[in-house]
């Protein structure tokens, strides 16, 4: 049994980590780490309900001051960590102090992608709840916005500042910027889904530069267009906070590579979880890093056991989950569609179901080579979520997740394309 866990990142990752380790009977010092002097909170909500100004910060704590007491989980906010010393098992602080550990887990999560262009004002990316406020400070604003980037993250913000009374365009250099996730026909539902939604799009085409300040920014693109904007949003991936490692012996690659059990390679000590872990994943046999919430969640479960239970490891191989709120669509992805070469079509994302309240619904599955279920796309349909986990759990083939998912549907469901 360990004597002091500590745990640097207090995201969903770290927070559920010490969490789980209470859960099951650890009885050691815990030390949770973070850089930013706000109490944990939730990051998903950023681009949607606190964005919009829906739910106040409270609503978004992960883990209060009370709370962290009485879980008697020591809570040091508002220095970042400068350095690992794994030799002398030491987390050593910006501010210089240094904190000994038996084990260290790596919770570090991940920041935005930083903005190839710079603007006097107005110019935000979105990770932080600082940024949240500013970005909503802006929006709260008359103007016209225009987000950076297609992705997730773009288009819930997009959704967002619609919601909010704003005109939105959204610019991807890609034209179907989901596609790369989810195929070019299923991607090109969403973009219609903006459409429908009146925000206008241009992709296919790059950003040249942003310029001026806030109220008054010019977007040019590399197509010879020029938009105007009151506020711009760059939403244009995310990077593993890990060069903040590159001094510690680890192997970082991408994130903090490790075993099946989520510990580093050459520092069995040492374990990461959530956006910053790179893992092998035993079911794909290949290494992967996540930057789902779902995965820091689960993946922190299977850390606390391993760090507590070191004589019984447990390989990490989780089936993957994410969700995104657009507009009037809940959508919810399950395995790995980029895994798949072909897919079907059960419902059509064109036209409202009398099933679901009125919005549209429908399920793409998709699959390998080997005619093996290795993902699903579901839009509005809960029953299909769960039908979708359960058969990807147990290694379905395609064949009887279609079957079954064509019997969940019925009769009167919309035809299979």
């Amino acid at each position: 049994m360990t004597a002091s866990v500590v745990i640097v990142g207090s995201s969903v990752a770290g927070v559920r980590t010490a969490q789980a380790l209470r859960r099951g009977a650890y009885e050691g010092r815990i030390v949770l780490l973070g850089a930013e002097s706000e109490l944990p909170y939730d990051k998903p909500p950023l681009s949607k309900q606190f964005l919009a100004g829906e739910w106040p910060a409270e609503r978004v704590a992960l883990l209060s001051a009370e709370a962290a007491e009485q879980a008697r989980i020591e809570l040091q906010l508002g220095v970042a960590a400068d350095h690992l010393d794994v030799a002398e098992r030491q987390v050593v602080m910006a501010n210089g102090k240094r904190i000994g550990y038996d084990v260290v887990v790596l919770a570090t999560g991940s920041q935005a992608r930083p903005s190839p262009w710079v603007a006097e004002s107005g110019l935000h990316v979105l990770r932080t709840i600082a940024d949240s406020q500013a970005l909503a400070a802006d929006l709260a604003r008359d103007g016209p916005v225009v987000v950076v980037g297609g992705g997730f993250i773009g288009a819930e913000v997009a959704a967002t500042a619609r919601s909010l009374g704003r005109e939105v365009t959204i610019v991807d250099p890609l034209e179907v910027p989901v596609g790369r996730l989810l195929g070019r026909e299923v991607g090109s539902m969403f973009v219609d889904l903006h459409h429908r939604n009146r925000v206008a799009t241009h992709f296919g085409t790059g950003v040249k530069s942003v310029e001026g300040r806030a109220g008054q920014l010019t977007v040019r693109l590399t197509d010879g267009q020029t938009l105007t904007a009151a506020t711009v949003v760059v939403g244009i991936g995310a990077l593993p906070n890990d060069s903040w490692l590159a001094s510690s012996g680890l192997l970082v690659d991408d994130g903090v590579v490790c075993d099946e059990y989520c510990r580093a390679v050459n520092a069995p000590e040492v374990f990461a979880v959530g956006d910053v872990a790179r893992w092998m994943h035993l079911g794909y046999g290949e290494s992967c890093r996540v930057e789902h919430w779902t995965n820091a969640v689960d993946q922190a479960a299977c850390v606390a056991h391993n760090v507590f239970h070191p004589e019984a490891l447990r390989a990490y191989r989780p089936v993957e989950y994410v969700w995104s709120d657009q507009y009037d669509w809940k959508i919810q992805i399950v395995g790995r569609p980029t895994r798949a070469t072909s897919h079907c079509l059960i419902g059509d994302l064109g036209r409202p179901s009398a099933r679901a309240a009125g919005k549209p619904r429908a399920v793409a599955l998709y699959k390998d080579d080997s005619a093996q279920f290795t993902a699903a796309a579901i839009v509005n349909w809960p029953k299909a979520l769960v039908t979708a986990r359960r058969l990807l759990a147990v290694g379905s083939s395609f064949d009887d997740a279609l079957s079954q998912l064509e019997q969940l549907a019925g009769p009167r469901m919309e035809p299979i394309s």
